[in-house]
Formats: structure tokens, C-alpha cells, sequence
């Protein structure tokens, strides 16, 4: 994920030249952020936390606010593979929309554009990913995807629920609700 997309500075503190040290508030990982100069993005070291408060070294506190913006930057259908199945969908902590496609289908052409919209509405709290049963055909195999599109529903690294060809997004909204943790 591009840094430019996750951070998004609203100040700078600029009392001193080095770095300012910013901390997760409930958390004791530290993000430092050089202030010479700008925002140098070579300079940063990021942790998967969702918000930062940072603080100087000098004895004048300034605030600067940083805003995460990875629920912006994976608001999208991304792509998952036979290699990279269990890192993306079985060892996710959110729920997961797959959906099986390929580019020949007409439905799977169909569909793509609501579970886009889907990945848009559910950012944050589930991930989307789409498999090519062309590309990667033995996960498909090991889930029994016998036509496309398919969507499979995962939570926990479990299959929960499967969704058979190109269905409303209002069913597939419904399947989702199922799984989110309000």
C-alpha cells in the first residue's frame, strides 16, 4: 500500500530540527516523522495503527494530527492467487468477499462492477478480493467452483457462505451483514 495514501498530514511541527515522535494513543508504538524540511516519506517508519498524535522532542508540544487512510487505500477489489489464498483470505482478521471469475464470462463482466461498489461501502470492515479460475485453478478446485461467477464468503478463515452467479447487490449486501461486526 502507497504511504501517500495512508497518511494524510494535517500540521507539521516545525519547532526544532530532527523528528518529531508520534504515539498511538493507545499503544506504544511510535511513529517518527522527520520535520527538517517537510514530510520525507524515506523518513518514515509506519505501524498498521489507526490513528497518530505526535509530539516533539522539544519542550514546546505542538501537535501534529495524522490521519489514517488505509480504509481509503484498500477500498478496492484486489487480487488473490493460489500463492497468496492463505495470507489474503484464510489469515484475515476481517471478513472476506472472494469472488471466482474469468474474463471470458459475460456474468462475471456483470457482477465486477457491484462488488466494486461492495468494497467501496464495506472498506474497512471487510476485504474484497477476486480469484481468476483461469490463472489460479487449484483453489478454486479445492472449494468446488463448478460455474462463475461464484462469490464465497469467509470469516475466520472458514468458508461461511457461497453465492452462485451474477445476483443483485442487495443479495450480496444481505450475505455481508451477516458476517460484519456492527
Amino acid at each position: 500500500m502507497a504511504l501517500e495514501n495512508c497518511l494524510q498530514l494535517s500540521t507539521v511541527c516545525t519547532t526544532r530540527v530532527g523528528a518529531a515522535q508520534c504515539y498511538h494513543p493507545f499503544s506504544s508504538e511510535k511513529l517518527v516523522v522527520p520535520t527538517c524540511n517537510g514530510l520525507r516519506k524515506s523518513g518514515l517508519k509506519f505501524s498498521s495503527s489507526s490513528s497518530f498524535v505526535a509530539r516533539p522532542k522539544s519542550t514546546r508540544l505542538q501537535k501534529s494530527g495524522f490521519v489514517c487512510k488505509a480504509r481509503e487505500a484498500v477500498d478496492q477489489v484486489q487480487v488473490v492467487t493460489d500463492s497468496s489464498w492463505n495470507n489474503l483470505v484464510i489469515a484475515s482478521e476481517n471478513p472476506v468477499l472472494v469472488e471466482f471469475w474469468a474474463p471470458w464470462c459475460g456474468p462475471c463482466r456483470m457482477i465486477a462492477p457491484v462488488i466494486d461498489e461492495l468494497a467501496k461501502e464495506y472498506a474497512g470492515k471487510i476485504s474484497c478480493f477476486k480469484l481468476n479460475t483461469d490463472d489460479s485453478p487449484n483453489t478454486a478446485t479445492q472449494y468446488g467452483i463448478r460455474s462463475i461467477p461464484t462469490v464465497l464468503f469467509f470469516k475466520n478463515g472458514e468458508k461461511k457462505e457461497s453465492v452462485i452467479g451474477a445476483v443483485p447487490k442487495s443479495t450480496l449486501s444481505a450475505t455481508i451483514e451477516k458476517y460484519v461486526d456492527l
